[in-house]
């Protein structure tokens, strides 16, 4: 009997592993081991064919995981497919090989190392590395040189997740985000220094969360852009949780060609880069002193035409920036060779709170429009700056040209030093200059002063509908007024 027994649970075991089987063959997926693959991690080996191939099959099976075991991958472009995990250990290094021939394009003819190119369900993840070479002689291209591969872009792409993993010396930008519909990004180190135009992470995607990072890059460090006329909003995106440096903009809304909505950035502390090898804004711009600073902490721009609605930034602190607040809506280019007219959009209902900053320039925070078309509906609350003083009478007198249609940031109001050759661009107010804005509402906001200052803390030119709540300030020098305005309308509660 009980040898019966035995007999029939062999055969339900041998049953059941052949129904496992059976599922697994059903599920169709398959896990690679890319050194059992054929790869080579002794960081000589040319493994682009290798890797593609895993990747093109573990596809082809139903999806799964390529695993990249401790080592140094050399490569050229790689390809994501659909339903494919790209899994490195922590001692993987997958670099990119410092030749452009070996970079593919992708159907829009831009080339990087790893692509995304309308994937479904794919991923990058473990805390090994994927280091661009950018450093290499052979991508120093200049400021804006091309051809340079990205890192890593994900392109008309969905439900695609980047966890943990290092971006390190992109050879352009680092991580860029075009046209997608639902991307995570979590636990993600970059460090991009070694290279002009080393961008972070670039959105240009709708349904983005971008969580728990650390950024430092030389150019802007999360930008939004809205690139294309053809394109979609920039919409439904989170940032929180992130550690950024940056020798330019530290979160920036860029190009603004159909616009930005829906956008919620929160929890974040803002630091200089760790290394600046190309900025050098000390020589360039005359209240300037630190050697590595970044432009702006917050820089919203709409100067493509387009717009930029419900956006809530809190939760900011900041040091190592020339200007902690940079919001500015323009003329943008003309959408064509053969059309005259320069477009502008519109930029409102915004919301900022909670902010700690300490200035390192005489640019102060500004809110700016051009005349006729004004920045709306903005509120700024519960926000400490302490400002690096230094202005002179001739600040407060100084015309501040309009601009209307020059590059974004907060050196464009300048004007140039000869004897020094260095831009003067502090304009009439230490802690925040408005003008050309309707219905902006401030509240609890304390600006302080490292040095004396002759220059008053908030100047208004043309703002309708302002008010005021709960302001304190430091006194500036020689009498002159805390706050100044010329054809403002304003309404002070303290």
């Amino acid at each position: 009997m009980k040898r019966k027994i035995i007999f029939l649970l062999c055969v339900f075991y041998t049953s059941f592993l052949s129904g496992v089987g059976t599922l697994a063959e059903k599920n169709n997926y398959s896990d690679i081991n890319i050194i059992e693959f054929g790869a080579k991690g002794d960081g000589k080996t040319d493994n682009t064919i290798v890797i593609q191939k895993a990747i093109d099959e573990c596809s082809q099976s139903g999806g799964g995981v390529v695993f990249f075991p401790a080592g140094t991958y050399l490569s050229g472009t790689v390809f994501l497919k659909n339903n494919v995990t790209l899994d490195l250990h922590k001692l993987a290094v997958l670099k990119g090989i410092a030749d452009l021939k070996d970079y593919q394009p992708n159907t829009s003819k831009k080339i990087s190392f790893i692509q995304f190119d309308s994937v479904t369900n794919a991923t990058i993840m473990g805390e090994g590395t994927i280091d661009g070479s950018g450093g290499n002689d052979v991508f120093q291209m200049g400021n804006n040189g091309s051809p340079r591969p990205f890192l890593v872009q994900l392109r008309k792409s969905k439900n695609i997740v980047i966890k943990d993993v290092h971006l390190i010396n992109a050879a352009f930008w680092t991580l860029q985000l075009v046209e997608n519909d639902g991307v995570r990004i979590d636990g993600v180190t970059i460090y991009s220094l070694n290279n002009w135009n080393n961008d972070g992470i670039d959105i240009d995607s709708k349904n983005v969360i971008v969580s728990n990072c650390r950024i430092d890059s030389d150019d802007d460090a999360i930008c939004f852009k809205s690139s294309s006329y053809e394109g979609s909003l920039v919409e439904n995106v989170v940032v929180t949780n992130c550690i950024i440096g940056s020798n330019c903009n530290f979160i920036k809304f860029g190009m603004s060609k159909v616009g930005f909505k829906n956008i919620a950035i929160t929890n974040c502390v803002l630091k200089p880069a760790a290394e600046s090898n190309f900025r050098f804004w000390e020589k360039k711009t005359e209240s300037v002193t630190d050697s590595i600073t970044g432009l702006n902490g917050i820089a919203l721009e709409i100067v493509d035409g387009g717009i930029m609605d419900q956006i809530t930034i809190s939760n900011i602190t900041m040091i190592g920036i020339q200007t902690p607040i940079f919001i500015r809506l323009q003329q943008g280019r003309p959408r064509c060779k053969e059309c005259r007219e320069k477009p502008v959009g519109s930029l409102k209902n915004v919301l900022i709170s909670n902010i700690v900053a300490t200035a390192r320039s005489r640019i102060a925070s500004s809110i700016t429009g051009i005349p006729g078309h004004y920045v709306e509906n903005i509120v700024i609350r519960d926000m400490i700056v302490n400002c690096m003083g230094g202005g002179t009478i001739d600040d407060v007198n100084r015309e501040i040209p309009e601009r209307e249609s020059a590059y974004p940031d907060n050196w464009m109001f300048y004007t140039t030093l000869p004897d020094l050759s260095l831009r003067h661009a502090a304009l009439p107010a230490y802690g925040m200059y408005v003008r050309h804005a309707k219905n902006v509402h401030l509240e609890n906001i304390q600006f302080n002063l490292m040095q004396p200052d002759y220059r008053p803390a908030i100047y208004f030119d043309d703002a309708k509908d302002i008010t005021m709540r709960c302001f304190k300030a430091t006194q500036p020098l020689n009498g002159q007024e805390l706050i100044m305005q010329k054809e403002s309308e304003l309404q002070i509660h303290n």
